[in-house]
């Protein structure tokens, strides 16, 4: 079964598997790192802010896809901050009323969702140039992608650090927990091993990153052979010393 044939592009399902799979906001883009290394101690941690940049990021893509044509481009950026800060208050206010335990967990990382890297590049790289239901299925894959992501990291730093999951401890008192798992650097250690994991079933299936090459992609204009380079036929390039060996003559 061809999977491309389901994935055509800006449908709800190729959105989908883009932001979880393909482009993973922390596997394979590595976007988000302040909130992915500082708040993934536990699970729920990871979850809950994964699944807090979920709401905000499929909010904002609608609004600003939606006022795509009207927001002026010399202030599209600004006026994208001001889209997000307003979810983000909004959704802080909410999980103040209703979840106070996880608003404590997150503290300040709730604000600076406003600033976060992969709110503002997909409003600027999609949802200001998609309509409203692709960019909704966008921001919904990448959130959960991002969601995954830290609750992975979460999971695994959680487990091992501390021997418990969602609080419930499960290594017996004889057993002493890796404690440096559950510290900042522990973050760095757990995060390099996913992504380690990751790029090693990529290889087996065959798919190797994209070499970026020298001239940009332009080979037309490059001064340097690299690989993609159209080299000119040799009859032309005998028309072309011939020439100059006449006109070095005359």
């Amino acid at each position: 079964m061809n999977k491309d044939k389901f994935l055509k592009p800006n449908t709800p399902l190729e959105r989908l598997f883009n932001g979880i799979i393909k482009e993973n906001p922390t596997f394979v883009m590595m976007l988000g790192m302040c909130p992915t290394l500082a708040v993934t101690t536990s699970c729920i941690n990871g979850i809950g802010m994964g699944l807090t940049t979920t709401v905000v990021l499929v909010m904002s893509n609608m609004l600003i896809s939606m006022l795509r044509k009207i927001i002026p481009d010399k202030v599209r950026v600004p006026a994208f901050i001001v889209v997000v800060a307003s979810f983000v208050t909004v959704v802080q206010f909410l999980l103040e009323a209703y979840i106070p335990s996880l608003n404590e967990s997150l503290g300040i990382y709730i604000p600076l969702i406003v600033v976060n890297c992969i709110i503002l590049g997909r409003a600027e790289a999609y949802a200001s140039k998609n309509k409203v239901i692709p960019s909704l299925f966008d921001g919904l894959g990448m959130g959960l992608g991002f969601t995954v992501g830290l609750g992975c990291l979460g999971a695994f730093r959680e487990v091992i650090g501390s021997g418990a999951i969602f609080g419930y401890e499960f290594l017996p008192e004889s057993v002493e927990p890796v404690r440096i798992i559950a510290l900042a650097p522990g973050a760095f250690f757990v995060l390099a091993f996913l992504v380690a994991i990751q790029n090693k079933i990529r290889m087996k299936q065959g798919k190797k990153p994209k070499e970026i090459k020298s001239c940009g992609g332009n080979c037309g204009s490059c001064s340097e052979m690299c690989e993609g380079k159209i080299e000119e036929p040799a009859q032309n390039t005998q028309t072309t010393e011939a020439a100059v060996t006449a006109e070095n003559k005359n």
